[in-house]
């Protein structure tokens, strides 16, 4: 398979994704602001999905433009990493129903650490491909933000019982880690 089909295969599923979680957004009942309050925490979960959407998204892209060769190692860890993306929308729309109540919020939690591993294999699995020598292992070198991200997940998980907004607090805080693409790869492919 071709680099660029698997890139337009993923990119079509995490476009699905996001319109599937949009679809969900309901119309109010009623034309005056009052008639937002229920959509409030809805609405903050979708906007923390979307943005967790979009920073996968973009640094997929990253990782495959450094990419010469597709294995079926890398195909079986992409689809691995897709399969977790797509319950995003499921564990979004359950958070924000239930006004970040500690079991969704912890579920939440859970998809997104998975979701995280699950980018850390495809990202060994690529580097393992293309060679220890090769561009995408030098500009990877030691990655940080990965297991950190995938720390304070499992550390949000527990915390969404104690207090929730803890939680939440540290799935905006990785979302915030990375907002700005890896410049490790950007500095390789410029």
């Amino acid at each position: 398979m071709s680099k660029g089909r698997l890139e337009a295969f993923s990119d079509g599923v995490i476009a699905i994704l996001m319109t599937i979680m949009v679809l969900e957004l309901k119309v109010p009942l009623g034309a005056d602001w009052r008639a937002l309050d229920p959509l409030v925490p809805v609405f903050l979960t979708y906007v923390l999905s979307f943005v967790f959407l979009g920073i996968y998204w973009n640094n997929h892209h990253h990782l495959l433009q450094l990419t010469g060769r597709i294995n079926g190692r890398i195909l079986w860890a992409n689809l691995h990493l897709l399969f977790w993306l797509s319950l995003v929308p499921f564990v979004t729309g359950w958070m924000g129903e239930n006004h970040f109540a500690s079991l969704p919020t912890a579920v939440y939690g859970a998809v997104l650490f998975c979701a995280g591993i699950a980018y850390l294999i495809l990202q060994t699995a690529i580097v393992k491909a293309q060679g220890p020598e090769s561009t995408i292992a030098a500009a990877l070198g030691r990655d940080v933000k990965g297991p950190l991200s995938a720390g304070l997940y499992a550390v949000a998980i527990p915390l969404a019982f104690v207090n929730e907004w803890i939680a939440d607090g540290i799935y905006v805080l990785v979302a915030l880690m990375w907002l700005v693409p890896d410049r490790r790869i950007e500095s390789k492919v410029t």
